[in-house]
């Protein structure tokens, strides 16, 4: 029997449920932290990230609606989706970031844990993060959080898979739809994760990820009118310019703070608008 081949991946775009290549045709290498070639990703273009945005501003709706006890449900179920392709995760983690096995292997434990931690929270952020209002008449008055909509997120650049789930997960369990860019030179892990979401009952495009060169794309993730919030915890140098560019257009802005272990649910008080209702109280 003849020696095989292995059959190199080239790990493309995830997009409206789909694994699309470049509009551009462009792919670069990525390296493993020994500097070994790893693997051949797609490289997204300005085309492709407005492909991104218009299937999260038509998925956004569809995932909003669903009750929020199904939101929980679907996020649950990438988590163990997730926990069943463990061992490929690990792998991918360890070769991207350099890890011992053991370490790796913990990484991944706690972002599949924080998926599950976000999962819970689709039916508790209402109670959280909104309140009954006293007022003076006969009326009922409540102020409810409601997602902002399209959510740019510019990922961790060296935490290739906690920091990608926890800048992704936040903003999806309130409802929002996502576009977020994998970490330049660590996306695998990413990607891995996300191409799971196909198969987790997600409507098409509420995770979008694209993979790329940061700099050529953050700008025009901050200018895109029809993206409702940015978070810019993978661009801690530009982002002073990139939430000036984002006030642009009004956007909601995150930037990581020192502090932010002791508050992990500003994420989630970021990406939501208050909404308040009145009604009669009947007689």
């Amino acid at each position: 029997m003849s020696e095989r081949l292995d059959v190199k991946k080239t790990y493309k775009l995830v997009v409206n449920g789909a694994f699309p290549r470049s509009e551009s045709g462009r792919s670069y290498e990525v390296t493993a932290a020994s500097g070994k070639f790893l693997a051949n990703v797609a490289q997204a273009s300005r085309k492709d990230l407005r492909d991104a945005v218009v299937a999260a501003r038509a998925a956004q709706a569809k995932w909003w609606n669903a009750t929020a006890y199904k939101r929980g449900q679907v996020m649950y179920r990438w988590a163990e989706m997730a926990e069943g392709r463990r061992a490929e995760l690990v792998e991918h983690v360890q070769l991207a970031e350099g890890l011992k096995k053991r370490d790796a292997e913990a990484s991944v434990a706690r972002a599949i844990d924080r998926i599950v931690w976000y999962a819970g929270w689709t039916d508790k952020a209402t109670q959280v993060l909104g309140g009954a209002n006293p007022v003076a008449g006969p009326y009922f008055n409540f102020s409810l959080p409601v997602p902002s909509g399209v959510i740019g997120v510019v990922a961790p650049q060296e935490s290739s898979l906690e920091g990608f789930v926890e800048a992704v997960a936040a903003p999806m369990c309130v409802g929002n739809a996502v576009v977020a860019l994998a970490s330049e030179r660590r996306p695998t892990p990413a990607v891995v994760l996300a191409e799971m979401t196909a198969t987790s009952d997600f409507p098409g495009g509420v995770l979008n990820v694209l993979t790329g060169v940061t700099g050529e794309l953050v700008v025009h993730l901050a200018t895109h009118e029809d993206i409702d919030g940015i978070d810019l915890s993978g661009s801690a140098e530009l982002s002073d310019e990139l939430a000036r560019l984002a006030a642009g257009s009004i956007k909601r802005v995150y930037r990581p703070r020192a502090n932010d272990d002791g508050n992990p649910l500003r994420r989630l008080r970021t990406f939501v608008e208050t909404s308040t209702v009145w009604h009669t109280i009947g007689q």
